[in-house]
């Protein structure tokens, strides 16, 4: 039975649900001492000075280090090379705070102490002498040049414009019958994964080596910075990810607290364990945090003509490594899946005084839809048109592809008629626009969205898009993977096992995936950017090709036939001309590690490095449709009907692709009804 393609349950689930996981806070390891974060209560402030004495003299603290302890021995955090924009000016991001804080959280300095009680009590003991600066909190006035400057160095607020434009727009908006005119915002969100962030650092001065076990998306950009940030790295750097309760974008960075634990570990050579509490981890990092202007030249049809598009993305005091992306991709996702052939699209990142903000869940598609889906709203509204079929008539055709859009992304492939028409079909579309007209002026109100988005997968250059693994065979058949995907939730080891099953005609279940340990391959990118199957996956492939290769070599010495004709399935090496002639997997596996078995020049052993490169991004497309009613007396909101319909390609396994539409829905609510992390005007 092919296993690809079968709803099988997760593998790893088992041993999560039943209490096998090994999260970070599981982890001990002897002498291990505690850091805890000095965090600023302030949004805007010059240091005048840190006293640590008292804190230092409590009996079980270890050590009290602050920002200028640290300023000679840690760089700051850079960000992610942008060759694509133009006059970036963005500001060095201290591991922990020295002459000023720019937000609320910002670390300061860290307690490091016997217990994780101790160091807490010595945490209030530090006295932070603060004077107040004026707060720039409104990004809109961060981009008109009028707010406070965070960085004086900077020379303003505006660090940072990504601008997409094609056509003659004067052209395009004096022959449309109407401009459609709206102003949006997507809110700041705090991604809020299960497991909040958490670091065990531990230095061996004898080998020089430091291991950081980390809950991060992306180990390899751990160890690689690590090294490049620390001033005095050592001669050997290991990165380690035990299993993560989630991370969404947030654990894509390389963090503040990950550089100072790394530091503190060498200078007292003792394990330090940190683990953040939640209070932190939604003062630490956000999300989205969009506003704009959309004007769209359209014929009375509802043809869209072209659009412009000006965004503000308030992107907080500090740029992260990751945090140039969403502004960037906002831009050239948000044409979606429409034939506008003239557009003119920019997005100014400003400054404020917040946490820094990056990616989550989508990294910057989501923002880029929104605007797109609201505006195409308003034009149904303003023309008195079906909002379904506003989108189905401005729809890139299907004889189009591949399909440039005019903000410069080049779509493999696509049909999205079929698809709204399912999601129409789904949603009983027909039946609730009727329900909302019959319905009397008494009655609950009944509201219907639609919104479609057109994603890629696998990275936005080169790099992301490439991925290593390793394939090896054990003697006794075991087939064991290692690949730099650092998986959070996705079922990496389920849905990596299904095609190795598949290509070598084992079970599943005899299939070992490892992940998470620098030390087993020497790059790697980790999970996001949707590359994980795509990129990750397809580098396994390779390996499995060239396993398949010499084992069929190997076979058809012993089964006396073409290698050509041999084929795995079912745990059997067999011919598939004379299925008669056979031999076990095992058998197989057994006799590669055998010089005197082998064909004359093969060398011993089944172990396959490979790599892949994806040459371009392939486009996956959605349709979702939600009917709300909400009562008019108490405001009381009820889902009717939610139906999501998704065109993504070869589907390895359904029931986890299902769970990751479910996980996605869950959180696009949570951030349509209730969810927003919003500051007054003193940064709180």
């Amino acid at each position: 039975m092919p296993y690809v393609g079968q709803p099988l349950k997760r593998f790893e689930d088992h041993r999560l649900l039943t209490g096998g996981g090994s999260y970070l806070d599981d982890m001990t390891m002897p002498e291990m001492v505690h850091a805890v974060f000095v965090r600023s209560t302030h949004a805007s402030a010059t240091i005048g000075a840190i006293d640590v004495a008292t804190a230092r003299a409590l009996p079980g603290v270890v050590a009290v280090i602050t920002g200028k302890d640290i300023a000679e021995a840690v760089d700051d955090i850079p960000h992610r090379d942008v060759p694509e924009m133009e006059g970036v000016k963005i500001p060095g991001h201290p591991a922990l705070a020295r002459d000023k804080v720019c937000y609320v959280g910002q670390p300061i300095a860290m307690v490091i102490a016997e217990d994780p009680y101790t160091a807490k009590d010595a945490l209030e003991l530090v006295q932070v002498d603060y004077k107040p600066l004026p707060i720039a909190e409104d990004p809109l006035l961060a981009a008109e040049g009028t707010a406070f400057p965070i960085h004086e160095e900077l020379g303003g607020n505006v660090v940072m414009r990504a601008h997409e434009s094609r056509g003659d727009l004067k052209k395009t908006f004096d022959q449309a019958d109407r401009v459609v005119r709206g102003r949006y915002s997507s809110p700041r969100l705090s991604a809020a994964p299960m497991e909040t962030r958490a670091v065990l650092a531990s230095y061996q001065h004898e080998s020089d080596s430091l291991t950081l076990w980390t809950s991060t998306q992306t180990p390899h950009r751990v160890k690689e910075y690590l090294g490049r940030l620390l001033k005095n790295a050592p001669a050997n750097i290991r990165v380690i990810v035990p299993d993560v309760g989630g991370g969404f974008g947030q654990k894509v960075e390389l963090w503040p607290e990950e550089l100072a634990l790394g530091y503190a570990a060498m200078l007292v050579q003792r394990p330090i364990k940190w683990v953040e509490e939640r209070w932190e981890n939604l003062l630490a990092y956000h999300a989205r945090g969009f506003s704009g202007e959309v004007e769209a030249a359209v014929k009375n049809d509802g043809t869209i003509l072209g659009m412009r598009i000006r965004l503000v993305a308030d992107m907080g005091a500090y740029f992260l490594i990751m945090s140039p992306g969403p502004p960037i991709n906002a831009v050239h996702r948000v044409a979606g899946p429409y034939a506008i052939a003239d557009m003119d699209v920019e997005c100014v990142a400003v400054l404020t005084n917040k946490p820094p903000t990056g990616p989550y869940r989508g990294a910057g598609g989501p923002e880029g839809a929104y605007f797109m889906e609201r505006s195409i709203d308003q034009i149904a509204k303003e023309l008195d048109l079906d909002p379904a079929e506003v989108r189905r008539s401005n729809f890139i055709k299907p004889e189009d592809f591949p399909y440039t859009t005019a903000t410069g992304l080049v779509y493999d492939s696509g049909d999205f008629q079929p698809a709204l028409d399912k999601a129409l079909d789904l949603a009983d579309y027909a039946g609730y626009r009727k329900a909302q007209a019959d319905n009397g002026a008494d009655g609950p109100l009944i509201g219907v969205g639609i919104a479609t988005v057109v994603k890629a997968s696998g990275g936005t250059n080169n790099a992301m898009r490439s991925s290593n693994a390793i394939v090896k065979v054990e003697p006794s058949g075991q087939v064991k993977v290692y690949t730099e995907v650092s998986p959070h939730g996705q079922g990496t080891e389920t849905t990596f096992s299904q095609i190795v099953a598949d290509q070598l005609g084992v079970k599943p279940e005899d299939v070992q995936v490892l992940h998470g340990d620098t030390d087993m391959l020497e790059s790697g990118q980790g999970t996001f950017a949707s590359r994980g199957l795509t990129v990750g996956g397809s580098a396994m492939y390779v390996g499995l090709q060239e396993a398949r290769k010499k084992m069929s070599l190997i076979a058809s010495s012993v089964l006396e036939c073409p290698a050509e004709n041999i084929d795995f399935e079912d745990g059997k090496v067999f011919n598939r001309e004379d299925r008669e002639r056979v031999m076990g997997f095992a058998e197989a596996a057994s006799a590669a590690h055998q010089p005197d078995l082998l064909p004359a020049g093969m060398e011993p052993g089944l172990e396959f490095p490979a790599v892949f490169s994806l040459p371009a991004n392939p486009f996956g497309f959605a349709v979702h449709i939600a009917v709300v009613e909400i009562d008019r007396d108490n405001g009381h909101l009820k889902f009717l009907r939610y139906a999501a319909v998704h065109d993504c390609g070869y589907v390895i396994n359904p029931m986890l692709l299902e769970g990751q539409i479910h996980g996605a829905i869950a959180q696009g609510l949570g951030q349509a009804r209730t969810e927003v992390t919003a500051y007054d005007v003193e940064g709180q």
